[in-house]
């Protein structure tokens, strides 16, 4: 397992390839003025939903605007993730959200325009203009919040408001992945520096003094900041609480089932479904502790694998075991794959100062980069087909969508990932080398059950 100090002496076969969004800064900052340039436009059209013709070239632009922005802002996002602190991605990354909040601002008058129609005006917009009919569903799903939308100063001034005061996560991810110290633990003779990128990795060290005292030295870093920590949390519920309540909804519960256009039954039967299955998890939980071999479990134990395999995958094993365990999702699938393969769409190795976790990020016209944390473990190996099946499902929706129709609701965003996962699990259980291999087959779905299903259940 090779070990980086600095994204310099990371290979380039091993970094994601952003020059697909601009080759170099000046591109960025030439797109970056004319979509400024595009954004002023629209103030052309504030009267555009009086006229079937003038909504079409309204909605042109908007999406034209929609592509370029969203491109500005998941570069800057991207290249702010790869290595946090630097001046310059922080200065990127503050220009392309000041310009989303300038486009916010300027098509702030449009949804209030819309829902002043009268339903039979709404109607004979589409009579008068047939291309009208590309945008539909994105003009249904407005007109149906006609009880939540201000007027458009109003509107204006939250959108002002928002983009001046919520960077609480922007500051949570800086404090945590770049200006916290987490120490140094000595394993087998070697200091090793404590960061959220390789935290799963020493939590794994089957020496069970190490794993206490790496999470303890992290843990008692977390709670020095704990009011900071708190404050920022404090911050965004009330800001969400306030938006809901301006936007005439009980709760941001509320407002977030609206906006997926989900009954809050169904969050509920979730819930309660998985209430009433929580002796499976506990039954787990016993195992788990059987295997290890402990009587009680801590904190710093749940990371442990009960399968015992300390098998170590390179990228290019996990890359090409991956593809192995998607073939039944057939030729064109495992082509799609490749794609992020060959092209370098994902930032694999972990460094100080990396962003931790792991993501895949699109816009309306790009394939997905995926940022991980690599350690060569098969945890390591699972979060690549995860993510990996993020990207596929982007390039087959950019492939037979509309730009505008290329978002993904997130109440289907992880239908993909976690298919590849359990298709990744089923393979190693099946083709394992070794009796552990095969064991840490069965092992990854569990895992995969339980914080997906039980942990996102509890999160939610």
């Amino acid at each position: 397992m090779k070990n980086y100090k600095s994204r310099e002496e990371v290979p380039e076969k091993y970094k994601w390839d952003l020059s697909d969004f601009y080759k170099s800064e000046d591109d960025f900052n030439t797109e970056l003025r004319e979509c400024q340039k595009e954004i002023k436009r629209i103030g052309n059209y504030k009267d555009c939903c009086e006229s079937a013709k003038d909504l079409f070239e309204f909605l042109e632009l908007s999406t034209h605007i929609d592509i370029v922005a969203s491109n500005l802002y998941v570069y800057a996002y991207l290249k702010n993730d790869q290595e946090l602190g630097v001046s310059k991605s922080m200065s990127q990354k503050e220009k392309t959200e000041d310009l989303l909040n300038d486009y916010e601002i300027a098509t702030a008058f449009f949804a209030p325009s819309l829902l002043k129609l009268s339903k039979e005006k709404y109607e004979s917009l589409f009579k008068e203009e047939t291309r009208l009919q590309k945008y539909r569903p994105t003009l249904d799903r407005i007109y149906r919040k006609k009880e939540h939308i201000l007027d458009e100063e109003k509107e204006s001034i939250i959108s002002e408001l928002d983009n001046a005061m919520n960077h609480f996560d922007d500051m949570s991810s800086t404090m945590l992945n770049s200006e916290h110290d987490y120490g140094k633990i000595k394993i087998d003779g070697e200091e090793v520096e404590i960061a959220p990128t390789n935290l799963s990795k020493l939590l794994k060290n089957e020496n069970r003094n190490i794993r206490e005292k790496v999470r303890r030295k992290y843990n008692e870093v977390l709670g020095r900041y704990g009011v900071s920590s708190a404050q920022f949390l404090q911050g965004y519920v009330k800001s969400s609480i306030v938006d809901a309540r301006i936007h005439k909804f009980k709760s941001p519960f509320e407002a977030k089932l609206f906006y997926l256009n989900m009954e809050s039954g169904a969050y509920d039967a979730l819930v309660h479904t998985v209430e009433k299955n929580l002796d499976s998890l506990h039954k787990y939980y016993r195992v788990f502790r059987k295997e290890l071999g402990y009587s009680k479990l801590y904190q710093y134990d749940l990371s442990m694998n009960m399968a015992g395999s300390k098998k170590e995958y390179s990228i290019e094993e996990a890359q090409e075991l991956i593809l192995k365990a998607l073939k039944p999702l057939g030729e064109d699938y495992l082509s799609h794959f490749q794609r992020i393969i060959d092209n370098h769409y994902v930032d694999y190795c972990q460094y100080p100062k990396k962003c931790s976790g792991g993501y895949s990020f699109s816009t309306l016209d790009k394939n997905s980069r995926i940022l991980m944390s690599f350690n060569y473990n098969l945890d390591s190996v699972s979060t690549l087909a995860h993510e990996g099946g993020h990207n596929v499902h982007h390039q087959y929706v950019m492939e037979n969508n509309e730009p505008s129709y290329r978002e993904v609701p997130s109440i289907m965003a992880e239908v993909a990932s976690l298919t590849n996962e359990c298709l990744l699990s089923s393979y190693l259980a099946d083709h394992g080398k070794t009796k552990e291999e095969k064991l840490s087959g069965i092992e990854n779905i569990l895992n995969v059950i339980l914080s997906n299903l039980f942990g996102a259940v509890r999160e939610a």
